[in-house]
């Protein structure tokens, strides 16, 4: 369970990376401030990321001073939040600006008095921006912030002009801890080395003690169980805990007070301790806890012992109930079970205070021990249990009240989609066939709350959906972990940070995966326009609907005479004069200017991929709305639904009389989709979400990878919710890119192996079926330590032996140690059945 706990934590550190409102609009006009502008049309509240209003971007009036950094752009964003990530731009304003800032700086504050410079975890202030007026450069801010406000500082050389345009990147910061008051972390010494266990990035004042700020308890960031290696790539040994030995507190206990922003109702406390007992270090023997409603402390705490353990040195995370009381400041004091004693994190799950806290709930606690007999004022009692009474009935009616208008909101949701589907027949000119869709696809009502980012966030199946290469981990492929020791090493010497990549991520008509595009091939999009033709909307004949998200939905259509509208280099094998079967991204008339965009650019780059094993453009209706895409559809459908009507050759083929695909049949489709990759990988795309649902088959046993499997909702359950906020399919993702957000090539041969194992199942079964979602997860962990306790996926009945070795190939710890698509093309070629 500490494992688990473990890997959530980073998951969501991970998830925490959602654009909070710039370029959407939903940080207000007023919210943005400067501390000076060139014109009314350069104010503050043109600094928003692509947005072209205005003229094209904030710029400051520059000081004679050089390096004057009295400049900056200020964000209030009205509540703390945990920010991760910060996208920067120059202005262009349609070729006529060419204004940057080559670096800047950050400074931030949670209460808008006391300002704090930002800086890395090297000690490094100045971030490193644009090179040129067009591309937005996203930066990774570790450590995280935690704060209100936020001022961009451009450091100006007056060599050049300088505007900016900015997005900030995070979620609300929902711990509601300002600040956290403690001993300053010490130093041991272990066989000859140095081992610092100081807050290294603690924003707040050190001396004898850290007071007033937030460091590393709070960056999101657990430490291994191994405390002298770090997840941070070139820091000392010991960075991820702060630690002190009892030889320096001699009441026993280690005392740390937790200051929040408003008065609330606490239930637990998550503190992530490290238990390397062979090091005489050991998780706290018992923390006593008191609490601060207003201005006075209560006389009686709460106390909690952990289960000592001496067997398993992991890592780990103690909960600790802290039964509902209510308090806007907690002490607790940490008492040694041992010699050292060292943190790396600690949460608080709490409730803002709803009611008066002059009112003192009843706590729910277990009985303090010596606490003397007491009379209970009956008329209090009574007092009490009828506000409860009351409080039931309102929260039944408000029950009642939320069900009634999901049922009456249900009901104007099919009659819109009604309405919807009738637009879509007269629009399209349907003819001949009458509209069939699907009723199991899921309705979307788009809002202005949810319109996607350009750069993040999507929703194939609702609001709450995220794609996991929407998580702004825009990692390039030749970026790799250093994992022999078994050291998460995220960026290597002379290695490029996926921040300095630029990646066009297109957050797609349906939430379908679209490819992620890195800077080796950005030529993609600035060369010429390759010419797609326009077909006419009159001659699409829809049979189903495929799916839906958001922005679009995708359609299964006949397509009369497409053959006439196609390249020289693609032909079709069918019969003169008979319709095709497509299918058709369909973009909403309603979707944002965004959305309109990456509907365009997902054009542009799927007009460039020409493989025999990728689905192909065919065409798009772009002179009126709704805008779409027509492409290739195989007759037989996705693999996973086909391979799950068929059985193998066999006894059991011949007695059930059921159809039957032979091993060199799946053998040949195997093949296709490792030169499909192939293909994809020489261009450096990386597809993120390579299964079974998402290759479509044809005549002869011919393979198609696409990518809108994502959206329909017969896949759903292939996907996992974190908390709410993303949808991942962990079943067939790497370790890294569950634990680290990291996308590469190497991911994608990763779940190519787990492909290949569904397909040898005959898709009978989900990956690691007898695995919960979470065992799923927790297994992952298992491949980063490396211990020989992580669960392979077993070798297939009808699998031959080098082909279950080339599995395991796929599924190798390190990165440079799995085949390249290359490699598994020419592999499988060879042992051709």
């Amino acid at each position: 369970s500490s494992l688990t706990g473990q890997i959530n934590q980073s998951i969501l550190a991970c998830v925490c990376r959602s654009p909070l409102g710039m370029s959407r609009g939903q940080i207000l006009d007023e919210d943005i401030s400067a501390s000076s502008q060139w014109s009314d049309s350069t104010a503050a509240k043109y600094g928003r990321l692509d947005c072209e209003e205005g003229d094209g971007a904030w710029c400051p009036e520059i000081a004679g001073e050089p390096e004057n950094m009295n400049e900056f752009l200020q964000i209030d964003l009205r509540s703390l939040h945990f920010i991760t990530l910060v996208g920067t731009q120059g202005r262009h304003a349609g070729g006529i600006g060419n204004e940057f800032a080559q670096t800047y700086k950050i400074k931030y504050s949670r209460d808008g008095s006391r300002w704090i410079s930002w800086r890395n975890r090297q000690g490094k202030e100045v971030i490193e921006a644009n090179r040129n007026a067009y591309d937005i450069v996203l930066k990774d801010l570790e450590p995280p912030i935690i704060a209100r406000f936020i001022r961009f500082m451009p450091v100006i050389d007056h060599s050049m002009n300088v505007c900016m345009r900015v997005e900030l990147y995070g979620c609300e910061w929902l711990d509601g801890l300002v600040s956290y008051n403690s001993p300053v972390g010490q130093q041991m010494t272990l066989n000859g080395q140095y081992i610092y266990l100081n807050d290294s990035v603690y924003d707040g004042a050190m001396s004898n003690s850290m007071t007033e700020g937030l460091g590393q308890l709070t960056d999101g960031m657990c430490g291994l169980d191994d405390f002298t290696h770090s997840h941070v790539y070139n820091v000392w040994p010991g960075y991820d805990y702060v630690g002190w030995t009892n030889e320096s507190f001699p009441n026993g206990y280690v005392e740390i007070m937790f200051e929040f922003d408003r008065t609330r109702n606490f239930t637990t406390m998550k503190v992530h301790c490290n238990n390397m007992f062979s090091r005489r270090v050991k998780t706290f023997q018992k923390v006593v806890c008191y609490f601060r409603s207003e201005s006075d402390w209560e006389a009686t705490p709460i106390s909690f012992s952990p289960v000592m353990d001496d067997v398993n040195p992991s890592a780990r995370f103690v909960t600790v109930s802290l039964y509902n009381h209510m308090a806007s400041a907690i002490k607790c004091q940490y008492y040694f079970s041992d010699i050292w004693m060292m943190f790396s994190e600690i949460t608080f799950q709490s409730d803002t205070a709803m009611y008066n806290t002059t009112l003192s709930p009843p706590k729910t606690g277990p009985p303090i021990r010596d606490d003397p007999t007491h009379k209970v004022d009956d008329s209090n009692t009574r007092i009490l249990i009828g506000c409860l009474v009351a409080i039931i009935f309102i929260l039944v009616a408000i029950i009642v009240i939320i069900l009634w208008r999901q049922v009456w909101q249900k009901m104007l949701e099919k009659v819109s989609r009604r309405m919807l589907d009738d637009e879509l027949t007269a629009s399209l000119s349907i003819q001949s066939e009458t509209f069939t869709y699907n009723n199991n696809s899921p309705s979307s009502v788009p809002s202005e709350q949810e319109t996607s980012s350009t750069y993040e966030r999507i929703f194939p199946l609702g609001p709450d959906y995220q794609e996991p290469s929407r998580l702004v981990r825009k990692l390039p492929e030749f970026s790799q972990t250093s994992e022999d020791t078994g050291e998460l090493q995220i960026v290597q010497e002379g290695v490029p940070h996926y921040a300095e990549a630029d990646i066009v991520n297109l957050q797609g008509v349906t939430g379908g995966n679209t490819y992620a595009v890195p800077a080796l091939t950005m030529d993609l999009l600035s060369g010429k326009d390759v010419a797609v033709e326009e077909f006419p909307r009159k001659l699409l004949t829809f049979k189903e609907k495929l799916g839906e998200g958001q922005f679009g939905e995708v359609h299964l259509c006949e397509a009369e005479g497409i053959q006439d509208f196609m390249d020289e280099d693609f032909s079709f094998d069918v019969i003169e004069n008979q319709t095709v079967l497509v299918a058709v991204k369909m973009l909403r008339t309603d979707a944002n200017k965004n959305a309109r965009n990456d509907f365009l650019k997902e054009i542009k780059i799927m007009s460039r991929l020409k493989d025999p094993n990728i689905i192909r453009l065919l065409a798009v209706c772009m002179s009126s709305d709704p805008l779409c895409m027509i492409t290739e559809y195989m007759e037989n459908g996705d693999l996973n639904q086909f391979l799950s009507r068929h059985e193998p050759e066999g006894m059991i083929a011949l007695l059930s009389n059921a159809p039957t695909v032979s091993y060199s049949n799946l053998h040949h489709m195997a093949t296709q989709i490792a030169s499909g990759m192939k293909y994809l990988s020489s261009l450096n795309f990386v597809h993120r979400d390579l299964a079974t649902r998402n290759c479509l088959v044809g005549k002869n046993f011919t393979i198609k990878i696409a990518d809108f499997g994502m959206s329909r909702n017969l896949y759903s359950g292939d996907y996992y919710r974190i908390q709410g906020r993303a949808v991942l399919p962990i079943r067939w993702m790497s370790w890294e890119s569950i634990l680290l957000g990291k996308f590469t090539t190497s991911s994608d041969v990763w779940a190519f192996g787990v492909t290949l194992w569904e397909m040898l199942t005959f898709c009978k079964e989900q990956p690691y079926s007898q695995l919960s979602d979470e065992q799923v997860i927790e297994n992952t962990g298992e491949f980063f330590r490396d211990q020989r306790r992580q669960i392979y996926l077993p070798q297939p009945p009808m699998c031959p032996d080098p082909v279950y070795k080339l599995m395991l190939s796929c599924w190798h710890r390190n990165t440079k140690e799995r085949p390249s698509f290359q490699e598994i093309h020419h592999t499988l070629l060879d042992c051709k059945p």
